[in-house]
Parts: structure tokens; C-alpha cells; sequence
């Protein structure tokens, strides 16, 4: 079979990894790049468009499936989602409807369709301006949370303690998005909603990932992650734990959210990276991507659960119902983590074989080549890559991932040697 992958713009070598995963399935992979390096991908089968138009990319995949006959487009890129949904209709092959991956990609009609779905989210509004954002905090009280409706990886996201940082941190992120189609990496010509700011109250209780699966009416929870990252107020830094804490109660509460989530998102056929908080006992929808979740999510839920997200990535793609079952976990206790490191131009990363070769180690991918750019929150949330450890326990594992991770290191172009964390 033959699968198109698309990136409206590179995200450095971020998804090489999953496009080999995809090859070693059986399937031809065939990558087009609306902007990005020339040797990316193999020669044979990689094009760029030098555009991010989505007229030019979807030009451009009519005229190369013309030649070749693709049996599906892929994504594993949050900012594709939508390009892969125009594309699979242009094309007439396997894929979400376009609007559902608009409302998948914008915050704010994410919401709206919760809402009109029952799903339990948090309260939220549309700020336009920065009265409408410390009415929205007056009423919800503080803390609560500022996002862009079309941010990702932290961009801009706050969480804010008072009217005083509401001033300060609304102007920062009104200036930020201003800025957003230089950061992120959607397609341009397409219809992405509003492109603004949320006030949203603030979730009290504990965060779990989940890798799903959506086939016609049923919904199945692949993987459920912990997520025990010491929150600051950038939300920048991601730390997995598996098997969850959660209870089989409290798993059944997540599967129902998250099934009246997903039909009311518009998503019937589609892998899912699923994000919820709990508030009060109960848990409450954050968001559904429609894609795979990044931070080795993907070799965690296949550790842990059993479930492969990046095969039932391609199974849908090709139109095939996947090889799923609701989640089931395997008992094997990890720890994973994103390696984050300081803002600078990326000379190289120094792996040690102390961590190179370590048998508690299952996952280890740097992401980050020389040359390029490391942003931090709030301009960006650019990452080096991605550890994962085993144990016998929680604290086992936890321990080994932090005492590895702290013997990778970065050296800049500038600034000097940081450690990673």
C-alpha cells in the first residue's frame, strides 16, 4: 500500500521516526512538505511544494497521486490536520470530514461542540479584550487558564493567579498570536476559525493522556497515561507515568466523556490523543486532537497497553478498521519524559553510553539535529527529545529517568552547555 504523508511545513525531524514505523508495516511511505529541507526523506518518493498554500499542496498531491495511486494520507503532525482532511477529500480517499478537523484544531469550536454535545469541559469564553478577560476570571475565580484558540505546545498558554497578571499576561499573549502563522505550521488559505484568545476556569484535580481509537459508533481508550508533571504556570514540561492510577470507575467515567467528546467533535473514524482533567471528582474533556500524542505516547501505549497507535494510524488512513481493544494494561511500570533544554541554536546533543546502553532505558530519541532553533514557552516549546525508563515501581523508574536525564546535554551555538531536565 501506499500512504501519503503530509507536513504543510517541516517540523524539523520530528516525524522521520514515525514515517519509518509506518515502512515497516509493509507500506510505501510517499512525504510531502509544503515547506521544508531538501533531503528530508528519500529522493524517490519526497516533494516539496515550496508553499503552504493549501491550493498549491493540494495541487501538488492531485498531480503526484496521478502518478502513483495513493491508497491513504496520513498525518502524524497536529499542525497537518486539517491539510490531510482537504487533501483526502480532494483525492477522494479515507478521512475525517474537513470541519471536524477544523473544530479538532481550533480551542475555541472545540468548545462550542462539547457544549452542544454535553460533554463535561471547564467554563470558557471568547476574549476579545482584556475587560472580557478579567470579567470571565471575576466570575469563574482565580486561578484560570489563557490559551490561543489555535495554539500548540504551550504557546502562550498561562495560568493566571490575579487581575494584576490577567493585564500583563493577556497583553503578552495578544502580542504572541499576532505573531502565531509565524510560529506555527498549519496550511494558509483555509478557514481555522477565530484566531483569539480563551479564559477558561481552572481544573483542580489530576491530568491523564489517553491514545484512542474512533470506529463508527464506539470508542476505545488504547492507552491511559498519568501525567505527573510539576506544574508551573508555562505548562512546558511533559512527565508520563504508567500504569495509571486511575481506578476502573473512574476509567469508565473517562471512556463516556470522551466517547460524547468525540462524536460531538465530528470524529467517527480517526486515532485520538485525548486529554482530560479531573475537577471535583469528575473528569472533564481538555481537548481531542486528531492525531497521535507526541512525547513518545505512541511506544508507551504499546509498553503499557499493548496498543499501537502509529499502525492504527495507518489502518485508518487505508480505511481499515484497526487492530484495537479497549484498554487493557499490560502492568509495566514506566516513567517517560520530553528532554527540554535552553533556548539557543542546537550545535549538538551529547548521549552518553552510560544512557545509551542502559537496559532500564526503552525509549531514547533525540529529535533536535545542529542548527536548529530551541524555543521556550511562551514563544515556543521546542523540545530535544524524549527518555523513557523502566522500573519495578513508579519510584524506580522515576528516579532512573531523572538521574539519566541529567547526564544529556546540549551545547549551544549560544548560549553555552545546559543540562537537560
Amino acid at each position: 500500500m501506499k500512504l501519503l504523508a503530509i507536513e504543510p511545513q517541516q517540523y524539523m525531524h520530528y516525524y522521520q521516526g514515525r514515517y519509518q514505523r509506518a515502512e515497516s508495516y509493509g507500506h510505501d511511505v510517499y512525504v510531502l512538505n509544503g515547506i521544508g529541507t531538501t533531503d528530508f526523506w528519500r529522493e524517490d518518493r519526497y516533494r516539496l511544494v515550496g508553499s503552504k498554500q493549501i491550493d498549491d499542496i493540494i495541487a501538488e498531491a492531485r498531480r503526484w497521486h496521478a502518478e502513483e495511486q495513493f491508497d491513504g494520507v496520513i498525518t502524524f503532525a497536529e499542525f497537518a490536520v486539517t491539510a490531510v482532511a482537504a487533501v483526502a477529500e480532494a483525492l477522494g480517499l479515507p478521512g475525517i470530514d474537513v470541519q471536524a478537523a477544523i473544530q479538532s484544531r481550533n480551542k475555541y469550536l472545540m468548545r462550542q461542540a462539547y457544549q452542544r454535545g454535553g460533554a463535561p469541559i471547564p467554563s470558557y469564553r471568547y476574549v476579545a479584550e482584556l475587560s472580557d478577560a478579567l470579567a470571565a476570571a471575576e466570575e469563574y475565580g482565580y486561578p484560570v487558564i489563557l490559551k490561543p484558540t489555535l495554539g500548540a505546545g504551550s504557546y502562550y498558554v498561562f495560568k493566571v493567579h490575579s487581575p494584576q497578571e490577567m493585564t500583563e499576561r493577556f497583553g503578552e499573549a495578544q502580542e504572541g498570536i499576532a505573531h502565531l502563522g509565524d510560529l506555527l505550521a498549519d496550511a494558509d488559505g483555509m478557514d481555522l476559525g477565530p484566531n483569539g484568545l480563551l479564559v477558561e476556569s481552572f481544573l483542580n484535580g489530576k491530568e491523564y493522556l489517553m491514545e484512542c481509537v474512533a470506529w463508527d459508533d464506539e470508542v476505545y481508550l488504547g492507552s491511559v497515561v498519568d501525567r505527573i508533571t510539576q506544574e508551573g504556570d508555562n505548562f512546558d514540561d511533559d512527565v508520563h507515568h504508567a500504569p495509571t492510577t486511575l481506578s476502573p470507575e473512574d476509567i469508565a467515567k473517562v471512556h463516556r466523556a470522551v466517547t460524547i467528546a468525540a462524536h460531538a467533535q465530528g470524529l467517527r473514524r480517526s486515532v485520538m490523543h485525548a486529554e482530560v482533567r479531573f475537577h471535583n471528582g469528575e473528569p472533564h474533556l481538555l481537548e481531542i486532537a486528531a492525531r497521535v500524542g507526541g512525547g513518545g505516547l505512541e511506544t508507551i501505549a504499546q509498553l503499557t497497553a499493548d496498543h499501537d497507535p502509529i499502525e492504527a494510524t495507518v489502518d485508518i488512513g487505508l480505511g481499515r478498521k484497526p487492530k484495537v481493544r479497549h484498554f487493557q494494561p499490560t502492568g509495566t511500570h514506566i516513567t517517560a519524559m520530553c528532554l527540554i533544554s535552553e533556548a539557543g541554536y542546537v550545535d549538538e546533543v551529547i548521549v552518553p553510553d552510560e544512557v545509551k546502553n542502559s537496559d532500564k532505558v526503552f525509549l531514547l530519541k533525540i529529535t533536535a539535529k545542529p542548527g536548529d532553533k530551541i524555543k521556550r514557552p511562551p514563544e515556543g516549546n521546542t523540545i530535544i527529545g524524549f527518555l523513557g525508563t523502566k522500573g519495578n515501581s513508579f519510584e524506580e523508574a522515576f528516579n532512573t529517568m531523572n538521574d539519566l536525564a541529567a547526564k544529556i546535554h546540549v551545547r549551544f551555538r549560544e548560549p553555552a552547555i545546559a543540562a537537560a531536565h
